[in-house]
This record gives C-alpha cells, sequence and structure tokens, in this order.
C-alpha cells in the first residue's frame, strides 16, 4: 500500500517508552516536547468564546475566514515585508501546509532538497511523491549555498528552510536567504519556508526570504499561532504564496478538510491584531530559560554547545561512544528524562541531542542537573 512507504515518527520509540513509564506511575523529566508550557492568554481564549456563543458555528470558505485572511495578509506586509492581500493566504495548520505546499509546487517525479540536520521534512516529500534529498548545514547550521548547489539536480523543484530553526535554533541571515533566493529563482525552484518559531528570536531579528519578492511567486512561507500565542492545541497557521499557489493548496483543502472551524480563525485573527504582548512576554520567557540551559551546560563534561538565535531548542553534540538514539534510551531508562536523539533530525544529527526548554523552570533545572550527572559517568 500506498503509506507503506511513509516511515512512523523518527520519536515514535521514545514517546511510547515514555508514556509506559508514566503509566507505571513514574515521573519523567520532559525535554522532549516542544510545546510551551503557557496556557493560551484568555483574552484570545474570550475571541473564540464569544465567537461559539454568537453563532459562529457554522461551514466557511476552505481558503479561511475572511477576516483572518486580512488580518494575516496585514501582519506579514507589516511585520515580515512580504507584498500581497487576502488572494496571497490561506488557513492551515502548519504541518499540513508543508505537505501542501510540497503537492501544490511539485510536479512529479520530483526532488526536494531538505536540511540535515533539521525538522522532519522527508516524509511529507514521500507523501507527494517526491524524493528527499539532503543538504547539510554548515558545522554553526548556517546554510551551505556550495553544497545547496551540488545536490540540485534537473530534478530540484523545491527546498524547504527552517529559520528559526528546529532543532537546532539557527537564525538565517538576510545574506545568506538572499543569495539562496537567487540561486533559486535562477534555477526556478519553489522556497517552502517554514517560520514557525518567527517571534522566537534573541540574538538577531528573523528574516522573510519572501519579503525579496515585489509579489508571492517562488516562495512560499509558512506560519504557524502554535509557538508565538502558545496555541498549540488550536491548530492554527497559515501559508502565504502565489494566487496559484494559494488556489491549488484550497482545492487539497476542499476535497479533505471542508474548512477550519471559523470560532478558532475568529481567535487566531484575534491575535494577530492583538497579541503583540503576549509574543513580547513569552519570548521573554524563554530567554531566560535559554539563559537556565547555557548556565547549567557551560562547563559540563562532554557537551559542545551550539548558540542557539531563536525557537527554544539547543543541538548540543556529546562526546560519547554510544549512538544518540542508544544514549536517549539509556537517560530515560536510568535517569527518567525524556530528550529527542539528534539522528531523528537527519544524517548528520547523529552525535547530537535535542534539548527542548519549552517547559517549566522546575522540570528543566532537574533534567539538566540529572542529563549532567548521567553523562559525566555515561560509557
Amino acid at each position: 500500500m500506498f503509506l507503506d512507504r511513509v516511515e512512523a515518527s523518527p520519536s515514535l520509540e521514545l514517546v511510547n517508552l515514555v508514556l509506559n513509564m508514566q503509566a507505571r506511575g513514574e515521573k519523567v523529566y520532559s525535554l522532549a516536547i516542544g510545546e510551551p508550557s503557557f496556557d493560551t492568554p484568555r483574552e484570545i481564549v474570550d475571541a473564540a468564546y464569544k465567537a461559539m456563543v454568537s453563532g459562529d458555528v457554522h461551514y466557511t470558505s476552505s481558503y479561511g475566514t475572511m477576516e483572518f485572511r486580512d488580518a494575516a495578509s496585514r501582519k506579514v506586509k507589516a511585520k515580515n515585508g512580504i507584498k500581497g492581500g487576502v488572494d496571497n493566504v490561506v488557513f492551515i495548520t502548519t504541518k499540513l501546509a508543508v505537505y501542501a505546499a510540497l503537492m501544490a509546487a511539485s510536479q512529479e517525479p520530483y526532488e526536494a532538497l531538505i536540511p540535515d540536520p533539521g525538522y522532519f521534512y522527508s516524509e511529507p516529500v514521500v507523501l507527494s511523491n517526491g524524493t528527499p534529498v539532503y543538504y547539510r548545514l554548515n558545522e554553526d547550521f548556517s546554510l551551505n549555498l556550495d553544497e545547496i548547489r551540488r545536490k540540485m539536480s534537473d530534478r530540484t523543484r523545491v527546498i524547504i528552510i527552517n529559520s528559526p530553526s528546529n532543532p537546532t535554533g539557527k537564525v538565517y541571515s538576510k545574506s545568506e536567504l538572499a543569495e539562496l533566493y537567487e540561486l533559486c529563482r535562477e534555477r526556478g525552484v519553489y522556497i517552502i519556508s517554514d517560520e514557525a518559531y518567527e517571534d522566537i528570536v534573541y540574538s538577531r531579528p528573523n528574516f522573510s526570504v519572501g519579503s525579496l519578492e515585489d509579489e508571492p511567486d517562488l516562495v512560499v512561507t509558512l506560519f504557524s499561532l502554535s509557538k508565538s500565542y502558545s496555541m498549540t492545541g488550536w491548530r492554527a497557521g497559515y501559508l502565504v504564496g502565489s494566487k496559484r499557489i494559494v488556489y491549488l493548496v484550497n482545492k487539497l483543502l476542499e476535497n479533505t478538510m471542508t474548512c477550519f472551524p471559523p470560532f478558532i480563525q475568529h481567535a487566531a485573527a484575534y491575535a494577530l491584531n492583538h497579541g503583540d504582548k503576549f509574543i513580547e512576554e513569552f519570548r521573554r520567557e524563554f530567554a531566560e530559560r535559554r539563559r537556565i540551559v547555557y548556565e547549567c551546560l557551560k562547563d559540563a563534561d562532554r557537551v559542545h554547545l551550539n548558540e542557539a538565535e531563536g525557537a527554544f531548542y539547543v543541538f548540543p553534540r556529546l562526546s560519547i561512544q554510544k549512538s544518540s538514539t542508544q544514549f536517549a534510551r539509556d537517560l530515560l531508562q536510568k535517569h527518567n528524562v525524556a530528550l529527542l536523539p539528534g539522528v531523528s533530525f537527519g544524517p548528520s544529527g547523529e552525535g547530537h541531542v535535542r534539548i527542548s526548554y519549552a517547559g517549566s523552570v522546575e522540570v528543566l533545572e532537574e533534567a539538566l542537573n540529572r542529563f549532567k550527572t548521567f553523562l559525566r559517568d555515561y560509557q
């Protein structure tokens, strides 16, 4: 069957181990999940509630409500520098948007370049009948343009980038993104830019490569409200692209989802219009948790920390002999600390682990101390 070609989530084994331990009543200190510990701000929740009780509970356009698309188009113009209007926006969850954008931009057979290490993009490529081709990043996790040039072929239709990055925390510079854009423009290659963590930045602002176009064309930009407004369970996000890309994505939605709940879109529009204060509050808290990570691990034995400029992850290299998967399994079983093995994020992630500092400070501090203690004597 077709779906037999698709691999399960790379972190599934670890997640199942955690669930089994918790079912036995064991306490697990998780650094594995990329989910903010905060609840959604009450004002945003109230906006959804008011929409529901006022009767905004019926079908709506599969493109998204006009209220949301207008709010999103104004936001990306003012904040991201991306030109365009409501016809360049479709409401869609960001994970689904990766798949939908690949479907819209690709022609079979095709290849998609995906970052190594990077988020789990290979399976959406396979689902859309493409072939994923890894491009390795530089040692500091910046874009390796020479590597990208080498990996491009006549079948390359798409390159996926993710900045701020999950898992590395890297934020790409304007200059490297401009060079990438020129390369892709010359070759007619689409850029799918996953900017789910756009608001969680520390040392440099996020730059949207889509702002380099006079109007959306080869760049398809994906945005999420999950991290910026702590709305992970709402499944709220949006795609910005050319009118043709948006039209094709909508064809997929109207034949699968029909539409997303209008009251959620109303709350999402409220967040875009009124939520900057929440973004800054959350960013300050993540910055403090980031400081705790660096303070705790700066002198830790066998830990080589990278500089995380954004998101809420660090991706340290460990001086160990065993695989990152074995290390993560041993750490969980012996010290009840969960984190993700680096190889989950691509072949060059081997030897690394991903540490999330999105959870509470109490869990973070206890987990880091256990991690250090375990690593010191790990064989």
